[in-house]
């Protein structure tokens, strides 16, 4: 009877446990963002913002394709799918074994309502929709960073160049030192769906 007793005391635990390791798996694993393993975050949902302001079905994203974000990034998913193709088919061959490897993107903005290059009355920023992410530098292994603003034009162009021609086609609008006095210091990626092809400078 006591040996009855302890193998329907052990079903149960297991089919609890059954029960309860997929939804423990979604909210613990790598990649519980975007429905895709190499994305990882916290999905945020809606977020609202002044007038046309705001995302819908926000994340805050950490890392992409194991590249850690220097600072969670609130973008919407379109935005953080076009990033993980960038580090995966653009940073990561660009960078090769340089410095031991790339490790972290150095993010300088994300969400936030303002206009274009914070100029007035200019039209609301990409960035007001969760559709852009600006990157100023690529972290190396070795504590090394390959920055827009210092190497474009120096000890690592041609790969900051090949890394900025990548991201021409995950993303609508790609912009950078060569773009404008706005962008010297940094790499501007965004989503933006109003155009026919992808606008590169």
């Amino acid at each position: 009877m006591k040996l009855l007793a302890t193998v329907l005391s052990v079903a149960v635990v297991l089919s609890a446990c059954s029960r309860d390791e997929p939804e423990a798996n979604a909210q613990l694993g790598p990649g519980n963002v975007c429905g895709d393993p190499a994305l990882f975050g916290e999905a945020i949902g809606m977020v609202e913002g002044s007038g046309a302001c705001g995302i819908e079905g926000a994340v805050r994203l950490t890392a992409v394709s194991g590249v850690t974000l220097s600072t969670p990034a609130t973008i919407n998913c379109s935005t953080a799918t076009a990033l993980k193709t960038w580090v995966e088919d653009g940073v990561r061959p660009s960078v090769g074994d340089t410095g031991g490897g790339v490790t972290s993107l150095r993010v300088v903005a994300h969400y936030s309502c303002r206009s274009r290059n914070n100029q007035p009355g200019a039209r609301l920023s990409e960035h007001s929709f969760g559709n852009a992410i600006d990157i100023a530098g690529i972290g190396l292994a070795d504590g090394s960073e390959m920055t827009v603003l210092t190497h474009w034009n120096g000890q690592y162009a041609s790969q900051l160049r090949q890394m900025w021609q990548a991201a021409c086609g995950p993303f609508g609008t790609v912009l950078g030192p060569e773009a404008d006095r706005h962008h010297r210091d940094h790499f501007h990626f965004d989503t933006a769906d109003y155009r026919s092809g992808s606008y590169c400078r």
